[in-house]
């Protein structure tokens, strides 16, 4: 068991914390007058924002990437508290996952402001691939450490190119490194952390600090990599795949926050990270279900063939590679706690919640490396997911829902173009 999380220390100047590149909001404080009452839970209302660095441009197409993170603004200020970080809500934190994903004794409610046990485990490294630079990382991840119970992080942050990256002056990348790196701790807090910092959001640099990023988790022994952007697929793409096979290293790649196939997503060489929605009841926050996220990335792709460990599901995706593998909570709208003290946008900082599949790729690869198989290859670790996908003790297998373009797809009992084999329960088969 892990001991009570701690107060907050850190004074918080507003908790709307993030507009999008088109829009402000600005709203007045209001405390809840019995914020530790386990039977009372206030309805969060607000809006899902997307940062900049999330907005996809003409000409970006294997060209520039983009973030897949998702923000959902309170329409209300709230005052900090005991945990987490803000009780009396039902957003999830590392315990209340823990217990939704069976990496700790499973409750039946998997309530956030109740459940307190934290994953355990983790070896060799995590590498975050991410652009541009994140001054306040270690910090960050300290107080989001801190604040939740988790052991101290050993993070060591890597210029790509050999000189410090200039910042993203919108403040977008910054969060998604916040994100990644907190999310990855969480699972595998046991870990070396590498944050390797791409000098901009160009495929060539962030290809390059890809290599990078391989090199260093093979010398550490081994563990994996996780990319939590992308662009839509483009011709020429396979002549890339081939950057995703350091030995030793897993490659994780978030599926997209709109309908259809992303890049490096699609690659064969790389887990890729769909999306869900954890289901909670609105008055207790208790957990009650999880359902394909609507906008998660999913579908089969233009230019990469069916690999061989999806030969098993050629009645579904026929010639083609099919997305997602394997999934986790990212409707922002039921999104995870992220501290980053980097304003976003200029409209603030502090305590986010945040989902896109952004927090599915580093989630999933912190649970495979603290399952601790050591396969060495996404072409293995793909093979034991895929050989065991109908193993009721290994995956959740989402049955029910719709997702991709117009809603056309729907989740069905085994592999579906909504969340491929499902979400992870457990450690074991993966």
């Amino acid at each position: 068991m892990h001991a009570q999380r701690p107060r907050v220390v850190i004074a918080l100047t507003s908790f709307l914390i993030v507009v999008s590149a088109f829009c402000m909001a600005q709203t007045q404080g209001v405390t809840d007058p019995n914020p530790s009452a386990r039977g009372h839970v206030r309805s969060a209302r607000g809006r899902v924002m997307s940062p900049a660095s999330s907005i996809a441009h003409s000409g970006d197409k294997g060209v520039r990437a983009h973030t897949h993170l998702q923000v959902f603004v309170p329409e209300e200020t709230i005052t900090p508290s005991a945990g987490p970080p803000f009780s009396g809500l039902g957003f999830e934190t590392p315990a209340s996952l823990a217990c939704v994903y069976s990496l700790v004794p499973r409750t039946s409610s998997c309530n956030p402001n109740v459940v307190t046990p934290n994953p355990t485990g983790g070896f060799g490294a995590i590498a975050i691939v991410d652009a541009f630079h994140y001054p306040t990382a270690l910090t960050d991840l300290q107080t989001f450490s801190t604040q939740f119970g988790l052991k101290a992080p050993n993070l060591t942050v890597v210029f790509a190119s050999g000189t410090k990256p200039a910042q993203d002056p919108t403040g977008g990348w910054e969060l998604e490194a916040a994100l990644d790196l907190e999310w990855a701790h969480a699972m595998a807090p046991d870990a070396k952390l590498f944050l390797v910092e791409a000098r901009s959001n160009s495929f060539n640099d962030l290809f390059a600090a890809e290599r990078v990023a391989g090199n260093l988790v093979a010398s550490a022994g081994g563990g994996e990599v996780t990319n939590s952007w992308g662009s839509d697929e483009f011709a020429g793409e396979t002549s890339l795949d081939s950057v995703f096979t350091a030995p030793g290293v897993v490659y994780f790649a978030s599926s997209g926050d709109q309908p259809g196939v992303e890049y490096p997503a699609a690659s064969p060489n790389v887990v890729a990270a769909g999306g869900t929605t954890t289901a909670r009841n609105p008055s207790t926050a208790n957990f009650l279900s999880e359902r394909p996220w609507d906008l998660a990335g999913s579908g089969l792709s233009a230019f990469e063939a069916r690999p061989v460990y999806q030969d098993i599901i050629q009645s579904i995706v026929g010639t083609h590679r099919g997305v997602p593998d394997l999934s986790f909570d990212s409707n922002p709208v039921t999104g995870a706690w992220v501290f980053d003290s980097t304003p976003v946008q200029g409209a603030g900082s502090g305590w986010f919640i945040v989902g896109g599949t952004s927090l599915a790729s580093p989630a999933l690869a912190g649970i495979v490396n603290a399952a601790g198989n050591r396969l060495g290859s996404s072409q293995a670790e793909l093979n034991l997911i895929y050989n065991n996908l109908a193993v009721p003790t290994d995956f959740n297998d989402i049955a029910n829902g719709f997702c991709g373009p117009t809603a056309g797809f729907s989740a069905k009992l085994g592999w579906d173009l909504c969340t491929g084999i499902g979400s992870v329960k457990g450690k074991i088969g993966k």
